[in-house]
């Protein structure tokens, strides 16, 4: 058996999204602040927020490491040096960079520990090495590499001081490791400046130039055709290969997803991973089962990637949507064991009657009792991030996540 358990990275696109990913078992989160990185939609953390977070984090012996991993042009660079200052100050575990103008002023601020981005495209050994003596501790390598590649990889630099990461679930970008300009040309927003339109999603006609206002279908099925929509990577039924490989971080993508996706992900691998260190035939036996669980979150059809290439294609045709087989409900802010209530925020509307699932307590139930924050019993919670007190068949803890299964999926 293995000596050693990766680490496994979640997503923190928001503090409720930070604390969940910490209750589900992660061992690192990664983050972004307001400036300097490729999720600007996110909610992100202002400077308190940062150094919050941090402190949260620290208290559960969990890291954080801050993206900083934009492609800076000369007026980006103006406040670079205080900014990176000031995440050392607060005690960032290490700082995300893709940028060599960002990493020499990286470089400058001593026990700064500095990870490479995977937007820095490493392919090959040499190129880490180069990281490496440069003074990065760890390079997040490029999606585009096979097992044996990655393998070959650590095999030449991988030691005590300097460790590698790989991306083992979430979407994927049609551009070489998220090096693209469609979005920037077509609707003016910078996907290297975490402002991306996501254009490579769009359901696309053609137009000859003499025939205006005339489309023709680019089809693959009668919903049209997604010709750059690519699958979701998903290699939780690859945790032997990934540990054998030698990397040291297994990273979940989602930033901008939601507190389920992140705790729904984050738990099964979290499953997976420690079975795997259990018992490999614990792990084989149970593969179905932690597919069957990551598709309860909102997803495209899963592959992957060229981890482990196949004959499939990593392309979807009909539509450019996510589908899951349960909906996110509500989650848990309290729980009164005297009463047996929990107070749930809701998230999608849920009625009496209705079978309902706990992702941390692993519990299934009937909703049979409910009332609103007035005291009043109801039958529903029909509106949004309303607090409902509802019966619990068994105790519950506070960021539980309450799903129920959705009624109607669409085209995959």
């Amino acid at each position: 058996m293995h000596s050693q358990i990766p680490e496994l990275l979640a997503p923190a696109g928001d503090f409720e999204k930070l604390q969940v990913a910490i209750a589900y078992g992660a061992d690192a989160v990664y983050l972004g602040g307001t400036q300097y990185n490729l999720r600007a939609n996110s909610k992100n953390f202002d400077c308190t927020n940062l150094a919050e977070a941090i402190n949260y984090a620290h208290a559960h012996n969990v890291k954080v490491y801050v993206a900083v991993n934009i492609f800076a042009h000369n007026e980006d660079l103006d406040g670079m040096h205080e900014y990176l200052q000031m995440l050392k100050d607060i005690r960032a575990d290490a700082v995300i960079i893709s940028d060599l103008g960002v990493f020499d002023i990286a470089r400058q601020i001593k026990n700064l520990e500095i990870h490479i981005s995977t937007q820095a495209n490493v392919t090959n050994f040499k190129s880490a090495l180069m990281y490496k003596n440069l003074g990065a501790s760890r390079v997040i390598l490029a999606r585009e590499l096979t097992f044996d590649e990655v393998t070959k990889i650590n095999d030449r630099i991988a030691d005590d001081t300097f460790q590698t990461e790989v991306f083992v679930h979430g979407a994927m970008c049609i551009s070489y490791s998220g090096r693209c300009l469609l979005s920037s040309y077509m609707v003016g927003r910078d996907a290297n400046k975490g402002d991306c339109a996501h254009p490579c999603r769009w359901n696309y006609s053609l137009m000859e130039e003499l025939r205006p206002n005339e489309y023709f279908p680019v089809g693959e099925a009668e919903y049209g055709t997604y010709i750059m929509n690519s699958k979701d990577l998903c290699l939780v039924g690859h945790i032997p290969e990934l540990v054998k490989s030698g990397v040291s971080s297994l990273k979940i993508e989602g930033r901008m997803k939601s507190a389920y996706y992140v705790a729904n992900t984050i738990s099964t691998y979290r499953e997976a991973l420690d079975d795997y260190f259990k018992s490999e035939e614990l792990y084989n036996s149970k593969i179905e089962h932690y597919i069957a669980e990551l598709s309860k979150a909102p997803h495209r059809e899963f592959y992957t990637g060229f981890f482990a290439p196949s004959n499939t294609t990593g392309q979807i045709y009909c539509a450019n949507n996510t589908n899951s087989t349960h909906e996110y409900l509500g989650i848990v802010l309290d729980y009164d064991e005297a009463s047996g209530f929990a107070i749930i925020e809701q998230r999608n509307k849920y009625s009496l009657g209705d079978e309902v699932e706990f992702i941390k307590s692993k519990h299934s139930q009937k909703i049979s009792e409910m009332y609103n924050s007035d005291g009043d019993r109801v039958s529903s919670s029909p509106h949004a991030q309303e607090q409902i007190r509802v019966r619990m068949d068994i105790p519950v803890e506070k960021f539980d996540i309450m799903r129920g299964v959705v009624k109607k999926m669409r085209c995959r």
